[in-house]
Formats: C-alpha cells, sequence, structure tokens
C-alpha cells in the first residue's frame, strides 16, 4: 500500500478544481450516484465559498495525480470522493480522518454504498440523518395546474426584483434545516448564474389579501423546479412554505404546480430530495405518487449516552 499525501486548502487552483470534477465524474460512473452535491461542487470554484478542501495524492512521492478530494464546510457538513482506480489503498480512510480531526461533524455517503457503510463502521461512525432521494413519472395529464386555495395566486419568479423576499421567506421555511436555510444572496446568484436556471420555473405563490400595513406576507410559498440542459428529468429543487402559511392547504397545490411546469417543458420525470424526518413532506410527496429511489445517509460520531 503506498503512502497517502493530503493538501488542505481554502482555495483550489483552476486547473486542480477541474481534476477534482473529472475524478467526481470518473467516480459517478462506476457507483451510479454523485458522491459530491451541488453546493459543494459549485464552493470548487467559487471566491467566497467558506470551506476546506483536502486533495489526496497516492503513489511514487512527488505524484500529482488526484486520488481522492474531500470538502468540508464551517458548520461541519462533508463530503469525500476516491476515485475507482485508487480504492482498497487507505485513501478513503486518511481523508475521513482528516475530515473528523478538522472538525466535520457529519459525512455525507451518497446512495449509502456498501463500502461508505463499511469504512462508518470501521471507524466507529453511525447514521445520523437520512435523505430520501424520490420520484415518479411525468405525463400528460400532470401538465394541468392544479387550483390554488381562494386568496392565492402564482408568478414566475422576476430576477433583480425578488431575491430578498425569496431569501426571507426561505430562511424562515428552512430555519432549522443546516444547508437550504443558510442560503445567502451570493448562493442565489451563484445558482442563478447556472446554466440549468429557468425563472419561469421558479414558482412564486403570493397571497393576494396581503397589505401594506402588515397584514398577512406577500410571498406565501414557492416550488423552484430544475431541469439540467437536455434532460428529461426534471427535480423539485426546492419547495417552502412561510410558516404562517403552513396548514392553509398550499403544499399540495405547490407540488403540482411545479410537475406541471416541468411536463410542460417536456419532462417525462420528477425527482425530488426530502429528509427522512420530515415525515409531513414525504406524505405530501407520496399521495403525489413518488417512491423512494435511493436514500443519502449522513454518518457522524454516536452521542453521548
Amino acid at each position: 500500500m503506498s503512502a497517502v499525501r493530503l493538501d488542505t486548502s481554502s482555495h483550489l487552483a483552476k486547473n486542480l478544481a477541474a481534476s477534482v470534477l473529472a475524478l467526481v465524474g470518473r467516480a459517478a460512473d462506476v457507483d451510479g450516484v454523485e458522491a459530491i452535491s451541488e453546493a459543494f461542487r459549485l464552493a470548487l470554484t467559487s471566491p467566497h465559498a467558506s470551506v476546506t478542501h483536502v486533495v489526496a495524492y497516492a503513489g511514487e512521492p512527488g505524484s500529482r495525480a488526484v486520488a481522492g478530494y474531500a470538502v468540508r464546510d464551517a458548520p461541519g457538513s462533508a463530503e469525500l470522493v476516491v476515485d475507482p482506480e485508487t480504492r482498497r489503498q487507505g485513501v478513503g480512510r486518511a481523508l475521513l480522518g482528516e475530515l473528523l480531526d478538522g472538525g466535520a461533524q457529519g459525512v455525507w455517503a451518497h446512495g449509502d454504498l456498501p463500502a461508505a457503510q463499511g469504512l462508518a463502521a470501521d471507524t466507529g461512525l453511525v447514521s445520523t440523518r437520512e435523505l430520501h432521494v424520490m420520484s415518479r413519472p411525468l405525463s400528460g395529464t400532470d401538465a394541468v395546474d392544479p387550483p390554488l386555495p381562494e386568496g392565492f395566486s402564482v408568478r414566475a419568479f422576476d430576477p433583480g426584483r425578488d431575491e430578498q423576499a425569496w431569501l426571507e421567506v426561505n430562511g424562515l421555511a428552512f430555519a432549522s434545516h443546516p444547508e437550504q436555510g443558510s442560503i445567502t444572496l451570493e448562493d442565489l446568484r451563484e445558482r442563478m448564474a447556472q446554466d440549468w436556471f429557468d425563472p419561469a420555473g421558479f414558482l412564486l405563490v403570493e397571497d393576494t389579501t396581503a397589505t401594506s400595513d402588515g397584514g398577512g406576507h406577500p410571498l406565501a410559498a414557492f416550488h423552484w423546479t430544475k431541469r439540467e440542459p437536455e434532460s428529461r428529468t426534471g427535480e423539485v429543487y426546492v419547495v417552502g412554505v412561510h410558516p404562517a402559511y403552513q396548514g392553509r392547504g398550499l403544499a399540495g397545490p405547490l407540488t403540482g404546480l411545479g410537475t406541471a411546469h416541468l411536463a410542460r417543458e417536456g419532462c417525462t420525470e420528477v425527482e425530488l430530495y426530502v429528509d427522512g424526518d420530515n415525515t409531513r413532506a414525504l406524505a405530501t410527496y407520496r399521495r403525489a405518487g413518488f417512491e423512494d429511489t435511493a436514500i443519502h445517509v449522513v454518518y457522524g460520531r454516536p452521542s453521548a449516552p
């Protein structure tokens, strides 16, 4: 087994970031799932991302061939990936140890593959969170917008006008969510700059009875859809409801508005991600015909007795 060398930094050079992305692609081809999530992929090249990158090298001393990569953010969330050609050489264990020593509270295992389960068990980690990947087929009958409760209307997101209002409602709707609730204006703009962004698929539900003197909030809920260019699979990217409007019958129609948009765009399947402890959302999506297709798991140290 060759020695594993780790380089830790707060920023990656452009060519090194490209090498890491290529590694992520090779691993996804073998594993059937991407090990690095969208937020951390964006952080590879973002000048303002507050993350720590760990690049692993293996083989002859001085070799600069990337064997693995790990990343952690300030709150302690982390991910790692090992090149399929350098697995079972201690790379994953070295990266995991560096993440935990550096303060990572939980490490994502996308798809919860057997290798990740084994590594977690060997290092005494346990499952602390589950994220369900759910999907269902779309057909022509899905292309019709469902009616909203009385007093609400829907329109598309207007770039340059709606950012602050959306950030406010998103922060309130996901106040206890470790990733979505911390989205900043810079984060939002980064996503709006991606080639998949389409404001027509970023749907805002407004309270038409809201008044200027504080009676209600104009933005009651939203459904942000995502569709990669040329893909026939769309995504329920983010769905949120202002806390003041929860329990007002918006959840079901809100889901339907997004799936209708995706169906009209030619998608034949829709997928979404939802936390395992969000029983209300899981029930809503299952009533809408969604079924589990995969589960992503966070592994962390067990809680003290």
